[in-house]
Parts: C-alpha cells; sequence; structure tokens
C-alpha cells in the first residue's frame, strides 16, 4: 500500500477523471458516494466534483444523506446520544433507495428527490423532484454509508485517524465516535470502498492507492 499526497484540487481532477472512466460514462446514470465522518468534510469533496464532471460533459447533481435520516422519534427512541441507534438507524436507507437510488437504475425514471426530511426541525423539506439528465451524475455525501448494500458505481471512502477524528468532532457530538469505530472494525470501509482518501488535514489529502 502507498500514500501519496494530493491537492484537494488535484484530487477533484483525479475523481472526475475516475468517474468519466466507468463503464456506462455518458451514457447511464452513475451514482457516486463519498462516504466520511463529519469532521472529514464529505460534502465538500462532493461540491467540489460539480464543475470538473461538467466540464467533462457529465451533468451532475448533488445530495447528502443528512436529508434522509429517519424521523426524531425513531432516531432518539434509545435517547439523543445512542452512539449504537447513530450507527445502524439514524439513516433512512429505504427512503434513500426509493427516492435517490432506485430511479437511477436502468430503466428508471431519472427523478430525484434532493431531500426528505430536515433533520432540525423533523419536519418534511418539501424539496421538488429533480430530473437528472441521462447520462449525469449522482453525488451522493454523508457518513456511514458503506456496508449497507447501496447500488453504487464508485465509493470514495473520506479516512481519518482515531486521533484526527476526536480532534475535529466539535465537543457536543463526541458521543458519536463510538460509532466510528464500530463502523471500522464491522466494515472497515478503507477495503470497501473502490477508493481511499486520507484526509487528517483537509489541506492536504492522500491518496491510498493498493498495491
Amino acid at each position: 500500500m502507498q500514500v501519496r499526497p494530493i491537492s484537494p484540487e488535484r484530487l477533484a481532477e483525479l475523481l472526475a477523471d475516475r468517474i468519466t472512466a466507468l463503464p456506462g460514462a455518458g451514457e447511464r446514470w452513475l451514482r457516486v458516494a463519498v462516504d466520511g465522518a463529519a469532521a472529514a468534510r464529505p460534502g465538500d469533496l462532493a461540491d467540489a466534483l460539480v464543475e470538473p464532471l461538467r466540464l467533462r460533459g457529465l451533468p451532475a447533481l448533488r445530495v447528502s444523506a443528512g436529508g434522509f435520516l429517519r424521523p426524531a422519534s425513531i432516531r432518539l427512541e434509545y435517547g439523543k446520544q445512542d452512539p449504537d441507534a447513530f450507527h445502524g438507524l439514524w439513516l433512512d436507507d429505504g427512503a434513500l433507495l426509493r427516492e435517490v437510488l432506485d430511479p437511477l437504475e436502468p430503466g428508471g425514471t431519472g427523478r430525484v428527490l434532493p431531500s426528505l426530511r430536515d433533520p432540525v426541525t423533523d419536519r418534511a423539506t418539501r424539496a421538488p423532484y429533480t430530473q437528472l439528465p441521462p447520462g449525469g451524475v449522482l453525488l451522493l455525501d454523508g457518513a456511514l454509508l458503506l456496508g449497507r448494500w447501496l447500488p453504487l458505481d464508485l465509493a470514495v471512502h473520506l479516512a481519518l485517524t482515531p486521533a484526527a477524528l476526536a480532534r475535529r468532532t466539535p465537543p457536543d457530538e463526541q458521543w458519536t465516535l463510538p460509532a466510528f469505530a464500530r463502523y471500522e472494525a464491522e466494515t472497515v470501509p478503507a477495503e470497501s470502498a473502490d477508493l481511499t482518501i486520507r484526509a487528517d488535514d483537509p489541506r492536504h489529502p492522500a491518496l491510498v492507492e493498493h498495491d
């Protein structure tokens, strides 16, 4: 295994090239996930891919998994700071499949719901459906996405050491750290992902290359 430092700008270009080289790129819908704890800023990387993909002729649609959390009555059934619930119950996998991923299957409609529920107000966002053009790319970001059998064409994992994760996680979210430790132990996202990026310092990412 080799770890190669890379600039954020070059990383976005490299990933855009990788997406463009996927089978059927430009002809069918592609589903790409950027997985990582909030401290790793997966949304920032997903956002950075939109323009490089556009320049390569691939329209992109951004969706955050945070807009597809289960209702608070389910998420918080075991309390507001239960790491096991955060690990396994918070994300509404069914809604994410139904409203985002399945419509982009071959023969699907291409109609994607960008968000379902506001996690702060616990109310429906009432976001309108968006039509992703044929050959478009869905860019999904979020935490704890791998190991859920989500149909993805490319999965990118932003890895943090336990020390970096603890240092960059706000005090009021430190209770989530055991959930990420469990994710590392049970899912092993660095092996489940197609690409792994070390993101201990977001200004200086590093590409993990397996021999």
